[in-house]
C-alpha cells in the first residue's frame, strides 16, 4: 500500500482525509481529519530525516552518507525543522557544532565556499582556540 501524500501535487496545500476504513472488519468513518505533521514533509524532506535517524542524528555521519557539508545539511534540518511547525531560533555567524574539530571544519568549509573571507574564518578559528 502507497504511503499516503500529504499536500495537493497540483497546488501544494494541505491535504484533507474524508474517509477511514478498517480493511479487518470493513468498520469506516467519515469526516474532516488532518493528517500528522510529518505528511507535510516532501519526499527528499522524508529522505533526509531517514538518513538524519539512521544515523541517530550525528551530523558528521549524516554528512558522510550524503557527501554533504556540514553548512548545507545543518541547513536541511532547519528547514524539516520550520516545516514540521516549529520555530528555529536564528544563530550567530557561525552556528556551534558538537565539538572543537566540527566548529573548525564548519569555519574552513565556509571559506571554501566563498561564503566568508580569510580574515573572519582566522577570527572564528582564533575565537575556537581561546575556547580550549
Amino acid at each position: 500500500m502507497p504511503d499516503v501524500l500529504g499536500r495537493c501535487p497540483f497546488c501544494g496545500e494541505e491535504l484533507v482525509v474524508r474517509r477511514l476504513e478498517c480493511p479487518g472488519c470493513h468498520t469506516t468513518m467519515e469526516g474532516s481529519f488532518a493528517l500528522g505533521r510529518f505528511q507535510r514533509l516532501s519526499l527528499e524532506q522524508l529522505a533526509f530525516l531517514e538518513v538524519f535517524i539512521k544515523n541517530r542524528g550525528i551530523i558528521r555521519e549524516v554528512e558522510k552518507e550524503l557527501g554533504k557539508s556540514y553548512p548545507t545539511i545543518r541547513g536541511w534540518l532547519d528547514d524539516l525543522i520550520r516545516t514540521l511547525g516549529y520555530d528555529v531560533a536564528e544563530e550567530s555567524t557561525l552556528a556551534e557544532p558538537a565539538d572543537e574539530s566540527d566548529r573548525r571544519r564548519e569555519a574552513l568549509e565556509r571559506l571554501k565556499s566563498g561564503e566568508i573571507t580569510a580574515e573572519q574564518a582566522l577570527k572564528l578559528l582564533k575565537r575556537q582556540g581561546d575556547r580550549l
